[in-house]
């Protein structure tokens, strides 16, 4: 019985290792991009909105889900036009060299770009100074994107 539950959880873990090997380039969270909402939305309807799970796409090696269909079309047509900045993570979390989760809620689009951020409390220091932080997260972003942790 012991010898079966060790090879249950050693399956388990080596699954688990797989799964996030193959993770994306975005933000992921149960398996979709920046927590299930619609990208292009964002941009069209100044707000966000939660993507339909039969509305998918994926880029980059991410799953990505859509309100509507014309919203994957757009975003089908021009990914990069659509697609959150640094990877769908926090914005200010990466100009501070890190990876940190979001809350769809807090974004901004700024010269036709998705920035999302942590809460709403790091969205109002985000907003104070956009461009020293765009400056900075553009600078660290390639060493950001490549570790693993991210702060929850």
């Amino acid at each position: 019985m012991i010898t079966q539950v060790k090879f249950v959880v050693a399956e388990i873990v080596m699954i688990l290792v797989a799964l996030a090997s193959n993770a994306g380039e975005f933000n992921e969270s149960n398996g979709v991009a920046i927590k299930g909402y619609d990208p292009v939305a964002f941009f069209k309807d100044s707000k966000p909105v939660r993507g339909k799970d039969d509305l998918r796409f994926e880029y980059r090696g991410s799953t990505f889900v859509f309100a509507t269909y014309e919203n994957r079309a757009a975003f089908v047509a021009n990914p990069e036009k659509y697609a959150p900045q640094y990877g769908g993570y926090c914005a200010i979390g990466t100009a501070r060299g890190y990876k940190a989760d979001i809350d769809p809620s807090t974004f901004t689009v700024i010269d036709r770009r998705l920035y999302l951020n942590y809460n709403a409390q790091v969205q109002r220091e985000w907003s104070a100074d956009t461009g020293r932080f765009i400056r900075q997260a553009d600078e660290r972003w390639p060493t950001v994107t490549k570790t693993e942790k991210v702060f929850r």
